[in-house]
């Protein structure tokens, strides 16, 4: 057994020596013997300063994977109840994802709620209270009406080119305000269309890629995961990881001597070290077991049908609070297609199955930011990357639909009790006010204090961005 203790007789490079010897390492004992240490560059995740003041500081993106009706949740459109079962009468799409039929109503009712009397589905009985503090944009469109190419449009600016996702370049463009964890971590991410590239960081350098815990559908996934991969070492002591991480310093240094920049070997030099500092903290940050009965409660752990995605919500939380930048929260429980938010049938079933999933810990997730005083520089997104079509597919469920649909964000600067833009008297297209996804991503950027046009990275010979050539901020949302 080597002795990798500090007893203060033997110096930092003589400790190195001996773990080097103790691991069998001679390639590192000849580099050693030859070299200094070598400088480590500047943590790429610190934290930058914004172009300007920021309305919110950090992000939280609850993604609906699949695709939510936009018709059957916040967005009333009493014309399409007048006429269900007649035609459309305009015309539908050039380019469609599948046939559908005739008009169909929505099977649920809206209801006026809180002060500024937003109308919302019986679906969402508890995010109904919490109008007041949300901004909805019923004027939503893309441009891809199949899922692959539309989560990458939502998730990277771009439906057909391997880009950074969001996350990616809001880590980027302002660092983490916790060195000790990631700037970006997304919580049980589907690996269904287009999976790590929407959370990936392509050609920005790797120390920027998001942190992925948890496996869709499992109960506690995102906890027992993190917890196996980030806070158990079963074979070194942290003074024996910490020598081994300064041998792997010193190798891959080597290695950058000898080849010149490579931005996938720095990225795997900073992701070590993250690891290390994160086996403390992170086990922190995903021991809810001081967490109160009443907040378990407030946020669904507590009931059956949404402890999974309310857990996924308080570590959301959790991690905002400590300094995370961006975290992402998916509902996918990666079941058939039609059982996700993606019914093309059967969709009275699905949807109120999925909406009692998630209704208590989005809910419970606003009000104990709100609560905490962290609502109002936390913003906080909803949606999915298109909305359905007002129109029939088989008898009971609605198509994919980019043309027009809802998304919502509160807190973080944005007015709260609002309705921005609207769709057609039926739902289809986007009408009024219209907010494309390049829009939305500016608009983002811009309560975080970051200037869509300026944050920019040169690769390939040109300076790429987040929204390509496009994008206007939605300026009548901000507070």
């Amino acid at each position: 057994m080597n002795d990798f203790s500090n007893n203060g007789s033997i110096s930092r490079r003589e400790m190195l020596r001996r773990s080097a010897a103790g691991f069998g390492n001679l390639a590192l004992l000849s580099l050693l013997a030859e070299s200094g240490f070598a400088q480590v560059k500047p943590d790429p995740l610190a934290p930058k300063r914004p172009h300007f003041e920021p309305k919110a500081k950090r992000v939280i993106f609850l993604f609906m994977h699949g695709g939510p009706s936009h018709v059957d949740t916040f967005d009333e459109k009493p014309l399409l109840t007048r006429d269900h079962g007649k035609p459309l009468p305009f015309a539908k799409p050039r380019v469609q994802f599948s046939t559908t039929r005739n008009l169909l109503k929505s099977h649920w009712e809206f209801t006026p709620r809180g002060q500024c009397g937003m109308p919302v589905s019986s679906l969402f009985p508890q995010v109904s209270t919490c109008v007041d503090d949300i901004a909805f944009i019923n004027s939503m469109y893309g441009s891809n009406a199949a899922h692959g190419g539309a989560l990458l449009k939502l998730h990277t600016g771009s439906d057909n080119f391997i880009r950074p996702s969001m996350g990616s370049w809001i880590n980027y463009g302002l660092g983490t305000e916790n060195r000790n964890l990631p700037g970006f971590v997304t919580i049980c991410p589907t690996s269904l269309h287009g999976g790590v590239y929407n959370y990936g960081s392509a050609f920005l350098p790797a120390a920027y890629h998001g942190i992925s815990l948890g496996t869709p559908g499992y109960p506690n996934a995102p906890v027992e995961n993190a917890q196996f991969r980030f806070t158990k070492n079963i074979r070194l002591n942290r003074d024996q990881q910490s020598l081994q991480l300064e041998l792997l310093r010193e190798m891959n240094r080597k290695q950058l001597d000898e080849t010149g920049p490579d931005t996938a070997l720095e990225g795997r030099i900073h992701s070590f070290e993250l690891a290390f500092r994160m086996q403390r903290e992170s086990a922190e940050v995903l021991n809810t077991s001081r967490e109160t009965a009443a907040t378990k409660t407030l946020y669904g752990i507590d009931k059956k049908e949404s402890s999974n995605f309310g857990m996924q919500c308080l570590l959301a939380r959790r991690f905002a609070e400590r300094g995370v930048r961006f975290i992402q929260v998916t509902h996918s429980q990666d079941r058939m297609p039609q059982e996700q938010w993606d019914q093309h049938s059967n969709m009275k079933f699905c949807l109120e199955r999925n909406c009692a999933e998630i209704d208590q810990p989005v809910a419970g997730l606003l009000k104990d930011l709100k609560s905490r005083g962290m609502l109002h520089d936390t913003l906080v997104i909803w949606g999915g990357e298109f909305g359905r079509t007002p129109t029939a597919q088989n008898t009971d469920g609605r198509d994919h639909n980019p043309e027009g649909f809802t998304m919502w964000m509160a807190g973080g600067g944005v007015k709260g009790g609002l309705r921005y833009g609207a769709t057609d008297d039926y739902g289809y297209y986007a009408a009024e006010n219209k907010v494309h996804v390049h829009d939305l991503h500016a608009t983002i950027l811009h309560l975080l204090g970051l200037n869509h046009e300026r944050l920019t990275y040169r690769y390939g010979g040109r300076d790429f961005r987040l929204t390509d050539v496009h994008g206007e901020i939605v300026h009548g949302i901000l507070a």
